[in-house]
């Protein structure tokens, strides 16, 4: 497998290391090599792991192509949420404790290179915090009030490290990048009262009040325990052995830590954090329908590089997406050149690279809504009134927001439609999704794929009634076995 190591600059990179190429980040974001490179094992040690930066960009699309990522997506937003540090850091209090015993301080900074600290002493703890995280330079800041606790905790770029512990931390690269097996923690399973996760201030919210009872009453008739709970019960999922989550999921809101504390704590949930990072990236699935042949609008990834050139390829009008845009929120049609560079210029200040698909008007979308490899129910949801979208927010009657849906029984959906559904929700892996189809001159082509998608009493359960909420409640049931 090919080792490549991915940091900003390649030109101050200090450690020689055997068999391991060094790119750039742009490199890699951009140089269609990498995207059709089959095997790939890639160390991303850029200097700022923030949401949506390059950094962002280098773990999200190795997971898109199949490469292995270190850190993985997962890591760098778990590093972000304080709240899932310390569940994850209460798993070694003790070793915390015992490791920081003897500092007469009221503080201390651990740095962590590659799974090591330059001190013997703290070879355990640094090592408990890499197998969590599994970033390469990490900086843990403790205090101390009655017991030593986590004050913060970050990723740090080479530049950061003290010129005195760099011998160390070469020889740690070296004695790192020549293992065979960089071992990730896994997903255990549990058993069964389950929470449904709602946010009652959520403006577009995956199931309707009605469907909610729905659940509930199906599932009591299941001998399952449900209960709403909302973004403020964090601290009480433990006592549940399965979540749901019914709130519109974004990386940065509380659906994302609901769901890695239920997978950390071996809850059985849907939908995971890995279905939630990925399919809220448009970059990433773009990328990722692409390396699976799965036929979708012209797409380019835009950057500050091409974004000249994106016209040429997808023409006017053109759909422009936010990486994280949801529910029609953060997509945008640029009907002119001018509107065209007006728009990049906002998105690109938010994130590195955005979106650009060539604009494929049509009456209906297909919504095929799959769980655990399983097709389950089947829509036409129709565009908004007088609108190019299912959803017009700028519609002055509430009414006039969404367009009308019909329900299909499964076997009315075209087999190529249904074909092309189910190998989308393959790249995601098992869980909740709806994928949504477009079908312009007889050919189907992939818009989305939902990993949180509608559950409404009224219209995605119009056709098969009951056994939609079964379907979802049984799949928990497949997990907590």
């Amino acid at each position: 497998m090919n080792k490549y190591i991915v940091v900003n600059q390649p030109e101050k990179w200090n450690f020689s290391i055997e068999n391991i190429t060094v790119i750039s980040s742009q490199e890699y974001l951009t140089n269609p090599t990498f995207s059709l490179l089959k095997k790939a094992r890639i160390f991303n040690l850029c200097k700022d792991y923030s949401y949506q930066s390059k950094g962002y960009y280098v773990s999200l699309l190795a997971e898109a192509r199949g490469h292995s990522a270190i850190p993985t997506v997962k890591n760098i937003v778990d590093l972000k949420t304080l709240k899932l540090v310390r569940i994850v850091s209460d798993e070694f209090e003790d070793v915390i404790q015992q490791s920081l015993k003897n500092i007469k301080s009221r503080e201390f900074t651990l740095s962590i290179y590659f799974g090591q600290n330059v001190a013997q002493k703290y070879k355990e703890l640094s090592g408990l915090f890499y197998k969590h995280f599994q970033v390469p330079f990490l900086r843990v800041k403790f205090n101390y009030n009655t017991k030593w606790n986590i004050q913060s905790i970050k990723a740090i770029s080479e530049s950061e490290i003290p010129e005195e512990h760099l011998e160390s931390v070469h020889e740690f690269a070296n004695q790192y990048f020549s293992k065979k097996r960089y071992d990730t923690p896994k997903l255990a399973k549990s058993d069964f009262d389950l929470a449904i996760l709602v946010n009652p201030n959520d403006p577009a919210p995956p199931s309707n009040a009605k469907a909610l009872k729905k659940f509930i009453d199906i599932a009591e008739k299941m001998n399952i325990y449900a209960e709403i709970i909302e973004p403020k019960d964090l601290s009480r999922l433990s006592s549940f052995d399965a979540l749901f989550i019914r709130q519109s999921t974004e990386v940065n809101n509380e659906a994302y830590a609901f769901a890695r504390k239920a997978q950390q704590e071996g809850i059985a949930i849907i939908d995971y954090p890995d279905a939630i990072l990925k399919c809220c990236n448009k970059v990433y699935m773009a990328e990722a329908l692409n390396n699976a042949n799965i036929a979708t609008p012209k797409t380019i990834i835009v950057h500050k590089d091409n974004r000249n050139q994106v016209l040429k390829e997808v023409g006017l009008p053109c759909v422009l997406k936010a990486p994280d845009s949801t529910f029609s929120f953060g997509v945008k049609k640029a009907k002119t050149e001018e509107e065209y560079n007006i728009l990049v210029n906002e998105m690109l200040k938010e994130s590195d690279l955005i979106i650009a698909q060539e604009f494929c008007p049509s009456d209906y979308d297909w919504r095929i809504g799959i769980i655990d490899d399983k097709p389950f129910y089947a829509c036409k949801y129709y565009m908004a009134k007088g609108h190019w979208q299912i959803y017009n927010w700028k519609a002055k009657k509430k009414n006039d927001q969404d367009g009308d849906a019909d329900c299909l029984p499964i076997e009315d959906v075209p087999k190529k439609v249904l074909d092309m559904a189910l190998k989308s929700a393959r790249l995601i892996g098992k869980g909740l999704y709806g994928i949504d189809i477009k079908v312009v001159n007889n050919k189907p082509m992939v818009i989305e794929i939902n990993d949180n998608p509608n559950i409404d009493f009224g219209v995605e359960d119009l056709h098969y009634g009951d056994a939609v909420y079964t379907e979802i409640l049984t799949a928990f049931k497949n997990r907590l076995v």
